[in-house]
């Protein structure tokens, strides 16, 4: 493939990524894709991938569903031991491939998706439930008249 540089372009169903599902709310829609396989600047055989999608997650501040958009586009090198991975240029990330030089094209589609998840995902609209809002306790600014407790240490230091 990286010697005809060929380039693959579709779409798959969410639905079809099972280690992506339990990230989500819903496995509606689909991933639009393109592969392209090339040699990269020190003629190393790379994989160029770019994924867009829909993902429907669960807001951590609301608990309630939203669609997050994620356009993904990274730069791997295609290595056959990972001690190749030493030699590969700062803006690639490694992909193992198996020891006839094969990759699963979804797997990689899907560790892209699974990687462009937020930790916590958080709605761009949500705000502060109402009860959320103000439910720790007032503190009150100090009085003046407290007494200092260090008072007691610069008394003993004069003398």
């Amino acid at each position: 493939m990286v010697e005809e540089r060929r380039i693959f372009e579709g779409a798959l169903l969410i639905a079809g990524f099972k280690r992506l599902q339990s990230l989500l709310a819903d496995e509606a829609g689909e991933a639009r894709y393109k592969l392209e396989f090339v040699r990269n600047e020190l003629g190393a055989a790379s994989l160029l991938v770019e994924v867009s999608a829909s993902l429907t997650l669960i807001c951590q501040r609301t608990l309630e569903p939203f669609v997050q958009p994620v356009d993904v586009k990274a730069r791997l090198g295609l290595i056959a031991h990972e001690r190749e991975e030493a030699a590969l240029a700062p803006e690639y990330e490694p992909l193992l491939v198996d020891a006839d030089g094969r990759i699963d094209p979804a797997a990689v589609i899907e560790d892209e998706l699974v990687l462009a998840v937020p930790l916590v995902p958080v709605s761009p609209t949500s705000e502060w439930p109402e009860e959320g809002r103000g439910a720790g306790p007032m503190i009150e600014p100090e009085a003046e008249s407290r007494e200092n407790p260090f008072a007691v240490l610069r008394e003993l230091k004069k003398h």
